[in-house]
């Protein structure tokens, strides 16, 4: 018996161990784990017809048997550990760095603060200075909000002057729109706060309305003071102070026209001194004038629609468009880019993230 099945042991380990040094990927030699110490595989078949044997031929085929799985698995691990080398080998020369190379630039590097939330941050930056504080609102808003409790009545031709974008009548026919103006927001104050009352609110605001320096939706920024002293005169100097900053010139001059706006009374209209070189605009020099924002004292009926006597407080407003300003500072032609999300346009024009609006430094340092 041993005579004869010693060299079919021999034989098949031959076989076997020959397979798992030809096998080329670790796919293929787990193929040939299977067909060898699988359930089913040659080396466990054998180990399986142990029990039908005697006893003289298990002490015999026993240890046979036993040392050619030994083998067999040793071999497996063997040609596994070297297959990984040679993978890894491979990925070595494939997948090769050239650490000489520049790194990518980060995100703050190359990402863009859009010039409007640049402005913003401008604006807010010198009234904070002044000692005001930021207010906000809701850019859908009431009749009431937008229109009535500005000193708009219904019927009044004033709202005319809006190109309201209303939303469908209520149940109880109350029509919601998008606010036209910033200018809602100084109610809503004023119903939370009591005098002295100092804040500037930025923020979106929408008329139907497109062209090369109008767009659907744009940006406005509105001032409110109300105490018991505020003057004309104190309106000036916010005014002359915040121009003379935003502009980072030494000096400004100004030019107060009287208008009309529904919310104030007196109302005025302001340019501010310039001169034109081609499509640049430079403040504080020349003999030319451009209008730049609306402002007044806030009127009696607005005050009365906050909640207070006039008889007792007083203040002044104002407001400017922000994509105005800040096309006239940074030389920007065309509105509509703001809005196009041109990466182009926004990496020429765009600040970089840390470049963070301060007075001590610098605006635009």
């Amino acid at each position: 018996m041993n005579a004869e099945v010693k060299p079919d042991l021999a034989a098949l380990e031959g076989e076997i161990v020959a397979r798992i040094a030809g096998a080329a990927s670790e796919a293929s030699l787990e193929a040939e784990r299977v067909a060898s110490l699988g359930k089913k595989g040659a080396v466990s078949e054998l180990l399986k017809g142990l029990g039908g044997m005697s006893a003289e031929e298990r002490q015999v085929m026993g240890p046979a048997l036993n040392g050619l799985r030994d083998r067999v698995t040793t071999a497996i691990a063997d040609r596994r550990a070297i297959l990984k080398r040679e993978e890894l080998t491979r990925r070595l020369e494939t997948e090769r760095l050239d650490v000489t190379l520049p790194t990518r630039p980060s995100p703050l590097e190359t990402g863009r603060i859009h010039p409007v939330s640049q402005v913003i941050d401008e604006i807010t930056a010198i009234f904070a200075d002044m000692g005001f504080a930021i207010a906000e609102g809701p850019d859908i808003e009431t009749d009431y909000y937008n229109f009535t409790a500005l000193n708009f009545p219904v019927g009044h031709p004033a709202r005319e002057m809006h190109d309201t974008f209303f939303f469908n009548p209520k149940a109880d026919g109350e029509r919601m729109l998008l606010r036209t103006h910033t200018s809602p927001v100084q109610i809503r104050t004023m119903e939370k706060e009591k005098p002295p009352i100092r804040v500037v609110i930025p923020g979106r605001t929408y008329r139907m309305d497109s062209d090369q320096t109008h767009t659907p939706m744009f940006h406005q920024v509105e001032g409110l003071v109300l105490d018991r002293e505020s003057t004309v005169g104190t309106m000036k100097w916010v005014l002359e102070e915040f121009c003379r900053a935003f502009f980072e010139v030494d000096k400004v001059q100004m030019r107060f026209r009287p208008s009309f706006f529904p919310f104030t009374e007196p109302s005025m209209e302001v340019d501010i001194r310039c001169r034109r070189v081609g499509n640049e605009v430079r403040f504080g020099e020349g003999d030319d004038w451009l209008e730049i924002l609306g402002c007044g004292m806030v009127h009696p009926n607005v005050i009365r629609s906050g909640g207070f006597d006039p008889d007792e407080v007083q203040g002044f407003a104002w407001g400017m468009g922000i994509d105005r300003i800040a096309m006239l500072k940074y030389g920007m032609p065309d509105l509509r880019a703001f809005f196009d999300a041109d990466v182009r346009w926004l990496n020429h024009y765009g600040f970089r993230p840390l470049d963070l609006p301060t007075l001590f430094g610098g605006l635009t340092s």
